[in-house]
């Protein structure tokens, strides 16, 4: 080995404390810098490579068939801008009913004879394409579950006409739930129904505006209001990558935090280790090493633990990504994701760079020096720095080795800074973890709607759909309100006129003692022009308002005819608060569709069913649902009322209806929300561990350099307790300096980052969300950053006062 490789080794080997801070440093920056560049690129690579191999619509056109032709459509293939059309497709929306296992929701069906080609070419992933009627295809997106040779029938329509499933499919774009051949069309469409479809591609196609444009361009010659309603790839692309766009703002974050603490802490440690082995640099240099030589082994002191750290960090960023990409799998049914190659060889290569980078600009002092002034040179730290500070602590009433130890940082306050750096970024990272795990506990509730004391579950029907919000299914899982008014469902007990004419469970809830406000809630499966998949409307009896329901902007609908709706569905519809739309597969029973016209006047949180959903009054519906069935009622009960009581009670009045009450109260978060609390309590550990080990490395270096002087203390009556008090007290100063300081900024962070994560999921968060921090709560949190403090300090101050007052007497 060579001289300098022994000289690196020894130095590793000897700065056991400053190789785990560097390990440790770097293997945080590199596991959240791979975490996080493996899902921005997942989050978008299998959708892009999936539109780019479909050939995807850029756009997507739904067109009123009784006001334009499809000569008319065909015409708008040739506008200008217009690289590639698929269509006119005749489109209808229907709702199925498959083998017995209960209507799925409205389905959009359009007619084609081929999977296609140039524009939407739409992937087979299992069965073959309709040849023939009788036979469809069914989207791998659709609200059924598809499954090869499954009857489906449509008894709202003419005649019950009745497909067998040939083949299960995706479009990329998704721009529609099952495809039929042409000549199935008649019968999937009552007289006067149905509509158009057709599909562009784009010469430029990279921003809302120039697909607005485009849509403007091919529209522009048909009759107003010939469109009935459209869908951008865009609004697609954003649906498809929710699941892990939304992890990338709060993996920037930590980071932003672990590659400057990294850059910090090694630059500090270098910078340390030049400053206190300064005699050893001109012994170095003495015996042969040039000043490049010093300067290199010093790199590469600082080299070997970040290499180690790198390795370890690649592997963690690796693990942690496991359930992140499973989420990924499940969107894309694919089951190759992995992180990518590349990421790793960036990462390793960046972090590694800019490790080399810091530790060779802090090393450079130590090549400067010159071998005399190096050499005479001891470990006492120069006498008058700080004196002023240590006078002015002497005068406090306060014991002798508290007010030295206030004095300390003022002595070398470079590095102090240091180390309230450190302390700094804990704290924030701290702060920013309360605070996200707060405002998903706001989120979750907002979901959860749970702010009824007793619920009252709808009687599960006999096909096993699922039950209200707060009720539990066979499962335990907390589901949707309501689950009735589908056309041709049926409960345990008859239908749902049968069962009215029986009893009805609201009547024996409003006549039960200690009901105070309380409402029912139904849901309908519908279907809204221009966007495929289902959307539910959830019909309320009685004011809802109170129910949990937290509002973003707008108000609360307050007569027929108004709705409420979250914001992925204003984005997917292009619809403002003001707005109208038009739902659609309203069957009521007789063979027709009753479309139902509803004006948005507000928008409310609620990520469930990807935001797809309109809540509204029952009368809204009476035209297309006159027979609302399996309501669910929630119930607040007066004060002082005694809860289970109240249940006990109700439930013996409804015993005889075959539903039993339950107290309200939240279901289990969802895997999002798990994992993201999961990813923060780890990270977050990570960053506080190496804060405290940056603190340690610190006092260690402090405590080691003015070990004559604790010698000299100890020969004058102070004891190894007050030796610990000295030393933790010298950390004080600086532990709460930080945290005062860390806490506005973790604040701030919550407050970026929060809103960015919203809007990865299309979500808008309201104040309720964002305002989760108190004055009184903050108060703790502050103290964490003396809390890092200490536990950077123990060990160091616990080897100062076990040392022998004899052997720190000889030191120099």
């Amino acid at each position: 080995m060579s001289a300098l490789g022994k000289v690196v080794r020894s130095g590793v080997r000897r700065r056991r404390v400053q190789t785990l801070v560097v390990g440790l440093a770097t293997m945080m920056a590199v596991t959240v810098s791979v975490l996080g560049g493996s899902l921005l690129v997942v989050s978008g690579a299998p959708f892009d490579d999936a539109f780019a191999e479909q050939h995807g619509a850029h756009l997507s056109l739904q067109f009123d068939a009784g006001k334009v032709s499809a000569g008319q459509l065909s015409k708008s293939k040739d506008v200008q801008g217009v690289s590639g059309a698929a269509g006119p497709f005749r489109t209808a929306t229907v709702t199925p009913r498959s083998d017995g296992a209960g209507p799925g929701g409205p389905l959009t069906v359009a007619d084609r004879g081929d999977p296609g080609r140039d524009v939407d070419e739409v992937a087979l992933r299992d069965g073959r394409w309709p040849t023939r009627s009788g036979e469809i295809a069914l989207s791998a997106d659709a609200p059924l579950i598809p499954a090869l040779g499954m009857e489906i029938t449509f008894p709202d329509l003419p005649g019950d006409p009745e497909l067998t499933v040939v083949g299960v499919a995706r479009s990329v774009t998704r721009t529609a739930d099952a495809w039929v051949v042409p000549s199935q069309m008649p019968a999937l469409t009552v007289p006067g129904g149905g509509g158009y479809q057709m599909l562009y591609r784009f010469t430029e196609a990279d921003t809302a505006a120039r697909i607005t444009a485009g849509g403007s361009a091919v529209t522009r010659s048909l009759p107003s209001g010939a469109v009935l309603g459209k869908q951008s790839w865009l609004t697609v692309k954003e649906t498809a990558e929710r699941e892990t766009a939304v992890y990338v703002p709060f993996l920037m974050a930590f980071g932003a935090l672990g590659l400057v603490m990294s850059v910090l802490i090694v630059g500090n440690i270098v910078a340390s280790a030049v400053g206190t082995g300064t005699r050893r640099i001109g012994i170095l240099k003495a015996v042969g090493l040039t000043p490049s030589q010093v300067v290199r082994a010093y790199v590469g002191q600082a080299l070997i633990p970040a290499a180690v750290g790198t390795a370890l960090g690649v592997v963690a960023g690796h693990l942690l990504a496991v359930p992140v990409m499973a989420e990924t799998e499940e969107v894309y049914g694919t089951s190759s994701l992995a992180v990518a190659p590349w990421v790793d060889l960036t990462v390793t290569g960046g972090v590694l760079g800019l490790v080399a980078v810091t530790a060779w600009a802090s090393a450079w002092r130590a090549g400067r020096l010159r071998t005399v002034d190096a050499l005479a040179v001891g470990r006492t730290s120069p006498a008058g720095r700080g004196r002023w500070a240590a006078r002015l602590a002497g005068r406090l009433p306060l014991p002798r080795p508290v007010a030295l130890g206030l004095a300390r940082p003022f002595a070398r306050p470079v590095r102090a800074l240091a180390m309230g750096t450190a302390i700094l970024f804990g704290t924030v990272a701290v702060t920013f973890t309360v605070g996200m795990s707060a405002s998903l506990g706001e989120v979750m509730k907002a979901k959860a709607h749970d702010v009824a004391d007793v619920v009252v579950p709808a009687p599960l029907p006999d096909f096993g759909r699922p039950g209200p919000p707060g009720a539990e299914g066979p499962s335990g899982a907390v589901d949707a309100p309501g689950t009735g008014g589908l056309p041709g469902s049926r409960s345990p007990q008859g239908s749902g006129a049968e069962k009215q004419s029986e009893a009805d469970p609201a009547a024996v809830v409003e006549a039960a003692a200690g009901t105070g406000k309380y409402y029912s809630a139904a849901t309908v499966r519908t279907a809204v022009s221009g966007l495929t998949g289902a959307v539910d409307v959830i019909a309320f009896t009685g004011d809802a308002s109170w129910g949990g329901y937290t509002m973003v902007s707008g108000r609360w609908f307050d007569r027929p005819g108004e709705a409420v709706v979250p914001t992925p569905f204003l984005t997917a519809t292009g619809a403002r608060i003001g707005d109208t739309v038009t739902l659609n597969g309203n069957g009521n029973g007789n063979g027709a569709a009753e479309p139902v016209t509803v004006r948005i006047v507000g928008e409310v949180l609620d990520p469930r069913n990807d935001g797809m959903q309109v809540f509204t009054d029952v009368s809204t519906l009476a035209g297309a649902h006159p027979d609302l069935t399996e309501t669910s009622h929630h119930v607040a009960v007066t004060p002082g009322t005694d809860v289970t009581g109240y249940v006990d009670a109700l439930n013996k009045d409804l015993a005889s209806l075959g539903v039993t009450a339950q107290a309200g109260g939240l279901g289990a978060g969802g895997d999002m929300v798990v994992t993201l609390n999961a990813l923060s309590a780890i990270l977050t550990l990570m960053l506080v561990a190496v804060a405290a080990l940056g603190v340690l490395n610190g006092v260690l270096l402090d405590t080691r350099e003015r070990v004559r002087e604790i010698g000299v203390h100890k020969a004058l009556g102070m004891t190894p307790r007050q030796t610990v008090a000295m030393v933790l007290t010298s950390v004080v100063v600086t532990g709460l300096a930080a945290g005062s300081l860390g806490v506005p900024l973790g604040v701030a962070l919550h407050g970026w980052v929060l809103p960015a994560m919203g809007d990865s999921v299309g979500l808008r968060l309201p104040g309720s969300v964002m305002a989760v921090y108190h004055g009184a709560e903050l108060v703790p949190l502050v103290l964490g950053g003396l809390l890092i403090a200490a536990l950077g300090g123990l060990l160091p101050a616990g080897w100062a006062a076990r040392t022998r007052t004899a052997t720190a007497l000889r030191t120099e």
